[in-house]
């Protein structure tokens, strides 16, 4: 259950962020900012705070190769269900919500990798303290 939580903490996150709705903090911002300066920035350093504790987890977790190698496993599934005819990218929306599920999934991995780790191996992690 928390490996789900994760996942959909990350998906809030950027779905929040940026939706191809009118239901998102950077369209919110376009149309407010004269008048609601202080409260955008406000949100915005607690979204980039948000960002940077999952973003420091995935990039710790499973690093900069694993990042890429999650994104190419969703891409060549991506590529098998266009191939089918099951996807089509004419749908702008389609796609950006498909980029949104893609990039939480992955932060999700990310910030949860640890456990799953734990749970597949039954080795446990433990974090290297510097100095």
């Amino acid at each position: 259950m928390g490996v789900f939580l994760r996942w959909l903490g990350a998906f809030v996150l950027l779905s929040i962020t940026y939706n191809p709705t009118e239901w998102n903090y950077v369209s919110w911002v376009r149309s407010t900012w004269p008048d609601q300066m202080p409260l955008a920035v406000f949100l915005g350093l607690l979204l980039a705070v948000a960002y940077m504790v999952y973003g420091v987890a995935t990039l710790r977790s499973i690093g900069p190769f694993g990042v890429l190698l999650i994104t190419a496993i969703f891409g060549a599934g991506l590529w098998v269900l266009i191939d089918w005819g099951i996807l089509t990218l004419a749908n702008p929306s389609v796609n950006l919500w498909l980029g949104i599920l893609v990039g939480s999934v992955i932060l999700g991995i990310g910030l949860s990798w640890s456990i799953l780790r734990q749970r597949l191996s039954g080795q446990a992690s433990v974090d290297e303290i510097e100095g």
